[in-house]
């Protein structure tokens, strides 16, 4: 096949208008592309992923087989929401894999980031692995890939996620129905789809996801209190009308720990770290100021709410001189 481009004088979508029509011109160049066989795809629960699916179950039904892994370091909610509007609303095939505890005794005592990042790489793609060889007459792999994916990979600024990776004994050909737009085009495509809000408009999520907001080495306590900090933030940021307006935010417990007192007995806890920011390009990283009244209830919903914290902080600092993500 002849590499896909994105024409030069493509019209941004924007539009329901727009979306609909690219969403009927990639249907029908699934279809010639696919005929009657089976596409396998990965399916995380992110923006880029689950529009292809929905583009694809549209395009082919049946004929499309998601795999989505829980590793046990996605959000709250993440893989039952992934079920609930795959399975249960869009009727898709769809494999779902717990595999928590094989990545979390995978990862048990290993604070390297870099380890951290490839254990989890790795055992996803050996995961997935699994469970595509367990299928027969899969002949090709949807991707997320996108347009800036293309563009860093061309420029040497980052590998391409998406391409490789894969055992050598699985040889599938590429259907990316995306590959030519913008990310904010995917999200017009998706709405369309009739994807919900919470999904096409979900905020960057890093691939080793709660992983690297837990740093050094995971336990599941600290894990889960990553994990339930980060729920509450998100409800009352979705409270306070900033959901949306702010570009990403999330909660960070490092490990050490301090004294404090509840019930007036000692404690020695975990602290729990906030971080919200604002980019346009991710290369420079601005502070969300939130309001005293919203830091003072969050603060008071976290150390009643998640065991283990007892303290809050926020992160003022913006890129440079910190990364986005701790690690």
């Amino acid at each position: 096949m002849t590499e896909v481009r994105r024409p030069d004088d493509m019209i941004r979508i924007t539009t329901p208008e727009l979306a609909e029509a690219f969403i009927d011109e990639q249907i029908a160049l699934i279809r010639e592309q696919v005929g009657e066989k089976k596409v396998l795809l990965a399916l995380s629960g992110g923006v880029d992923s689950s529009v292809v699916a929905a583009l694809l179950i549209r395009a082919i039904g049946q004929q499309l087989v998601c795999v989505h892994v829980n590793h046990g370091l996605l959000r709250k909610g993440e893989p039952e929401q992934v079920i609930e509007v795959f399975r249960n609303q869009m009727k898709a095939n769809l494999i779902y894999v717990d595999a928590t505890d094989r990545f979390l005794d995978k990862l048990a005592g290993v604070a390297d980031p870099e380890t951290k990042r490839k254990i989890i790489g790795g055992e996803f793609i050996e995961v997935f692995a699994e469970e595509a060889r367990k299928l027969e007459g899969i002949e090709f792999l949807a991707q997320g890939t996108i347009w800036p994916d293309i563009l860093e990979s061309e420029a040497g600024i980052k590998a391409h996620h998406n391409a490789g990776g894969l055992p050598e004994d699985m040889k599938f050909e590429l259907v990316e129905p995306v590959r030519i737009l913008f990310k904010d085009e995917v999200r017009v495509v998706g709405k369309q789809l009739g994807l919900p809000d919470n999904m096409v408009y979900r905020q960057p999520f890093p691939g080793p996801g709660l992983g690297v907001r837990c740093p050094g080495a995971i336990t599941r306590d600290r894990l889960e209190a990553v994990r339930e900090s980060d729920a509450i933030l998100r409800e009352e940021f979705a409270k306070n009308g900033l959901e949306g307006k702010v570009w990403q935010y999330f909660t960070v417990v490092p490990d050490f720990k301090s004294t404090g007192v509840k019930d007036g007995k000692r404690t020695f806890d975990w602290p729990c770290i906030i971080r919200a920011i604002n980019t346009t390009d991710v290369m420079e990283v601005t502070v969300e100021h939130l309001p005293d009244a919203l830091i003072d209830h969050l603060v008071q919903r976290i150390i009643t709410e998640v065991p283990g914290i007892n303290r809050v902080l926020y992160d003022f600092t913006p890129k440079p001189p910190a990364t986005v993500e701790y690690e």
